[in-house]
């Protein structure tokens, strides 16, 4: 099915105009609605004007900036990290990890683990994550290196997913293991206040634990960050990953560090959206989910262009290549009103669905 592509005139909110015709939008990664928050924009302005429109220095220059500093210990409180290190995206996070630690043992992929994490080319892993997470202890004892790096992301947005992790307490630690784990999604909206992964997961002592993040989709930051202890803090800092690459541009930093307040807010009303959408809806067997999140997967693919029809534009793309299947998912964020979810919901209840294509879980 080819998805047509629309060309937005700005930047989305809780709607998108495109060829002069506006459309309720139920698409994008702003979980949180900072994209569009008047309240944030207002401390961005003032960042701006503390700190300039953008900062291409070294973080290794001998002019250090203090809120570097401020938002990573901010960060690592707020994550129950030991210690934290902010890039200038979530893909930089993710490559600075991987290119510090190549060589140094054997690599473990799980299912469609994000790009970020790759070592130059997609491994190739076609097992569902429970599979995937059974058949690891055998992976592992099979493995002749000593140092084993395992790869995945906290949840699966696309087919949304939340990955049980409590197979991870039962690891070898005859082995060297550390835990590589992007929480893009997650981030700004799962865990405690939004905390994310880290602080919940329940680990052996001997297993180290490195998480990596966007900070640009709940949060609204652009920029990444990278959660571990101290030592692999320090020791990410001497990679010319790091020292070679601007940082996030501080007037960002500045405001992310006057917001917690903003953010909650907005994790209340998401929270809140979720649940009446989910009151609203006839048939809720459509889409596969998971408890306060706000992606909603469903196969039922020709509900795109029912909804677009209706001027209500969602998610649907071809993944992983344009040879693929659609991908189509409907996408709540903070900004969305009743009257928004009252529409789509009322357009749902009324679409035919293929029956032979129901969701799952």
């Amino acid at each position: 099915m080819s998805i047509p592509i629309l060309i937005a005139e700005e930047l989305p909110g809780r709607t998108l105009t495109s060829g002069g015709r506006e459309y309720l939008y139920f698409s994008g990664t702003s979980y949180l609605g900072m994209s569009r928050n008047e309240q944030f924009q207002k401390l961005l302005q003032a960042g701006f004007r503390q700190y300039g429109l953008n900062y291409s220095s070294s973080r290794l220059s001998n002019v250090q900036l203090s809120v570097f500093e401020e938002t990573e210990n901010y960060l690592a409180t707020y994550t129950g990290a030991e210690a934290a290190l902010t890039v200038s995206s979530g893909f930089m996070a993710g490559q600075l990890v991987v290119q510090a630690f190549s060589g140094k043992g054997t690599f473990i992929y799980g299912p469609r683990t994000h790009p970020a994490l790759w070592q130059g080319v997609q491994p190739i892993n076609h097992q569902s994550f429970t599979e995937w997470a059974h058949d690891l202890p055998d992976i592992i004892a099979q493995t002749s290196s000593d140092n084993i790096f395992i790869l995945f992301n906290s949840l699966d947005p696309l087919w949304v997913k939340k990955h049980h992790l409590s197979w991870l307490s039962q690891l070898d630690t005859t082995k060297n293991i550390t835990l590589i784990i992007d929480d893009s999604h997650g981030l700004g909206v799962t865990g405690q206040n939004g905390a994310g992964v880290y602080r919940d997961l329940v680990l052996p002592p001997a297993i180290k634990l490195i998480v990596v993040s966007s900070l640009g989709k709940a949060l609204g930051i652009p920029g990444g960050v990278i959660l571990a202890e101290e030592a692999t803090i320090q020791f990410l800092k001497n990679h010319t990953f790091f020292g070679g690459a601007s940082p996030v541009v501080p007037a960002y930093l500045a405001a992310f560090l006057q917001a917690p307040a903003i953010y909650q807010v907005a994790r209340e009303q998401l929270f809140r959206n979720i649940n009446y959408f989910l009151s609203c809806l006839a048939e809720p067997s459509l889409f596969q989910r998971f408890p306060d999140y706000p992606v909603f997967y469903t196969p039922q693919n020709q509900l795109y262009q029912y909804l677009l029809a209706h001027d209500v534009l969602i998610s649907s793309f071809a993944y992983p290549t344009p040879q693929h299947e659609p991908v189509t998912r409907i996408i709540l964020n903070s900004l969305h009103t009743q009257a928004d979810i009252d529409k789509l919901t009322s357009l749902i209840n009324t679409f035919s669905p293929d029956l032979s294509n129901q969701a799952t879980g």
